[in-house]
């Protein structure tokens, strides 16, 4: 993963790609989320990876967040057409990055796979705990998991990961896939989601060497400089970091409520804490990924 090798620097990661396509016009408020217009929408997913890419990101993350066989299923596509829809993702993500070719600029693709409580479409990712066990997690994460390995991404995204389980879980699904991943949590302060401390859940990560980065994503900007730290000294890895906006999402009424506490000039203490990579989450847009690139370009 050339990206990550040891003077590579400091890369920028996308913003939040479903917040884009809604500022694009898109209701995105079913089940499947921004997964749902790799059926029925693609160019504009591609349109919106573009406007990150433009910003500055060097890496996209794909339109898989909440796609799972379970979430197709339940809209009439069988496994098959599921499978192809979730390596379509891939293929969106690399025909943006193909339109841009001609400036000579490395970019990567990160294939997006959030966490069991996603594809519940009720808040569970924020929660965790879901009640099923570590092998039973295992069972469902490896075929999609698959599907999106056989694409050709250059990294699998493990994200918004809300407990430990979860993540002893995908540590053990990707086994022998032959894609790197990284493992964010979203966090509350020194916690998971779920409550378990932050040490805890990124030592999950130190041993696994599929693994090659670790950090938060989806959190408060608050809770970032900590989590880097701990990160860190804990695995000894590269750390990611691309929080949301810092408002909360109201699962009930499928908004974001509260106020933006989102600065361009928060990722200069991130890198200093030894962030490796950074950008945001939902409800950071093209222009903010803009501002991260010029305090990542103005730290040299």
């Amino acid at each position: 993963m050339s990206f990550l090798e040891p003077d590579g620097g400091v890369l920028v990661t996308d913003g939040g790609l479903a917040t884009e396509l809604e500022a694009r016009g898109h209701d995105l408020s079913d089940s499947l989320w921004s997964a749902r217009l790799l059926a029925d929408a693609p160019g504009e997913i591609v349109a919106a990876h573009l406007a990150f890419f433009r910003a500055g990101a060097v890496i996209a993350t794909t339109a898989s967040y909440q796609a799972s066989f379970d979430g197709f299923a339940a809209r009439g596509s069988g496994r098959s057409e599921a499978a192809s829809l979730m390596r379509r993702s891939i293929e969106l993500a690399q025909a943006a990055r193909a339109q841009l070719a001609a400036d000579q600029k490395n970019r990567w693709i990160a294939a997006s796979i959030g966490p069991y409580g996603a594809t519940l479409a009720d808040g569970s990712e924020y929660r965790g705990r879901y009640g099923l066990s570590i092998a039973a997690l295992v069972r469902w994460h490896r075929p999609r998991l698959e599907a999106l390995a056989a694409a050709g991404p250059d990294v699998l995204a493990l994200e918004t990961v809300p407990d430990v389980d979860e993540a002893e879980a995908l540590a053990a699904a990707i086994a022998g896939l032959g894609v790197p991943a990284w493992l964010t949590y979203s966090v509350d302060g020194e916690y998971t989601r779920a409550g378990q401390p932050i040490a805890d859940a990124f030592a999950v990560a130190r041993d696994v060497p599929e693994i090659v980065a670790v950090g938060v994503n989806c959190c408060a900007p608050a809770d970032v400089p900590l989590a880097i730290a701990t990160a860190g000294e804990i695995t000894g890895k590269p750390v990611i970091a691309y929080p949301n906006s810092g408002e909360e999402w109201d699962a009930r009424r499928r908004t974001w409520i509260g106020r933006s506490q989102f600065a361009a000039d928060q990722p200069q203490e991130w890198i200093a804490r030894g962030a490796r990579i950074v950008g945001g989450c939902c409800r950071v847009r093209p222009a903010d990924i803009a501002g991260i690139a010029l305090a990542v370009a103005g730290t040299g």
